[in-house]
């Protein structure tokens, strides 16, 4: 084996598959909390305002449990954590459907901050993140939909005193009330990778205007801001193009497939639960065959998308070489296995599946906005297939 292959394989080996006793403890710890604060009454309540979120939930796990600041290192006033406990966090969230603006302030704008800021910027900006005290988001997508980095239109303009920004940016999650925008844009003349850079600004800088759009999951807020030569500064530098970028994004990939998972782990629970309450022709439906084999199919999708979603978190953590391969494996597995969960589940509560009394629609379209959201299966599978040069 050449010195290069034995370098690809040596940080393998240092992948851990098992949870330590303290990341189960803090599982226990958060699970217990959102079982109180996010029962499914609440996500209906919240799902309907047009924030998305409860302030003083949010204080609370802010204060009490520190969760914005899992990942941030503590010179910035975080708890200084990793991927892993991040990806607990975000698999409990999404069992409980917790709708709060956790993914866009944590998730997306703090890790775009630590992947491209500089020192001075990380001091300033990530302090107010971690306590909870501000929220922000990532603006990337636009109009068309599309994930891929290189497919950014919007221009940033370079003048004396920063960058004027121009464009459309769609589908920014909780863009509606961020205080902070952290948006991807390109200098002016450039195409595909080269001009790609993050800037900063505060949202309600002028020339910026955002609306809430209508969405098929109200229990993840998507809005439309439109950005008329508004002022921001530069995120880092732009020696590393598009590298940051690409960075937070497949950070985001991981932990969105560990929400997933957990949604989907929860809607095997409903659907096992239902199966040993429901009876029909005298016997719990559990006990027909038809039902044990969807259950069975169900089990073993779940766990396989976990083993991919846990794999590549635990190699993100160490710095793998694979990892940002092992995160559109995840990202793609988990979304069709959630999507899959839910419609089975669906099928498994029978006719009142489909009610609006019953819960597992709740599931069911943050499933389908959650296989969107970051690409697409297919579009990470590609992406998969060319970071292994196949």
């Amino acid at each position: 084996m050449s010195a290069s292959e034995e370098s690809r394989v040596e940080p393998a080996r240092r992948i851990q598959f098992a949870f330590t006793d303290e990341q189960e403890q803090f599982r226990s710890l958060l699970r217990r909390f959102l079982n109180d604060k996010s029962p499914t009454t609440e996500v209906r309540r919240l799902m309907a305002t047009a924030e998305g979120y409860d302030p003083e939930v949010w204080r609370q796990l802010s204060e009490e449990l520190a969760l914005p600041g899992i990942p941030i290192p503590e010179q910035y006033g975080g708890a200084g954590f990793g991927m892993v406990e991040l990806c607990i966090v975000t698999e409990e969230l999404g069992r409980a459907l917790l709708c709060a603006p956790y993914f866009s302030t944590t998730v997306l704008a703090a890790n775009a901050i630590l992947n491209a800021g500089t020192e001075a910027q990380k001091s300033s900006l990530l302090p107010n993140l971690a306590s909870g005290a501000r929220l922000a988001t990532l603006a990337v997508t636009e109009l068309n939909g599309n994930w891929d980095p290189h497919e950014i239109a919007l221009v940033a303009t370079p003048v004396a005193d920063g960058y004027l920004l121009d464009g459309v940016k769609s589908y920014v999650v909780d863009g509606h009330i961020a205080d902070l925008l952290v948006v991807a844009g390109r200098l002016p003349g450039t195409v595909g990778s080269e001009g790609i850079a993050l800037f900063t600004l505060s949202a309600d800088s002028d020339g910026v205007e955002r609306r809430l759009l209508q969405s098929m999951d109200p229990t993840r807020k998507l809005a439309r801001i439109d950005f008329h030569g508004v002022h921001s500064d530069l995120l880092g530098t732009l020696d590393d193009g598009a590298k940051p970028l690409l960075r937070t994004m497949d950070q985001a990939a991981i932990a969105l497939a560990n929400e997933m998972v957990g949604g989907a782990q929860a809607l095997l629970d409903s659907a096992v639960d239902y199966a040993k309450l429901r009876v029909q022709f005298g016997r719990t439906i559990g006990s027909f065959q038809a039902i044990k084999h969807k259950l069975a199919d169900m089990l073993l999708d779940v766990e396989l998308a976990k083993s991919a979603a846990y794999c590549a978190a635990q190699a993100c953590a160490v710095d793998d070489l694979e990892w940002p391969a092992l995160a559109c494996l995840a990202k793609a597995a988990a979304s069709e296995t959630y999507v899959h969960a839910a419609a089975e589940c669906i099928q498994i509560h029978g006719g009142i599946g489909f009610t609006w009394d019953n819960d597992t629609h709740l599931w069911f379209k943050r499933a389908k906005s959650s296989e969107v959201f970051l690409g697409q299966p297919n579009y990470h599978r590609e992406l998969l297939m060319q970071r292994w040069g196949v």
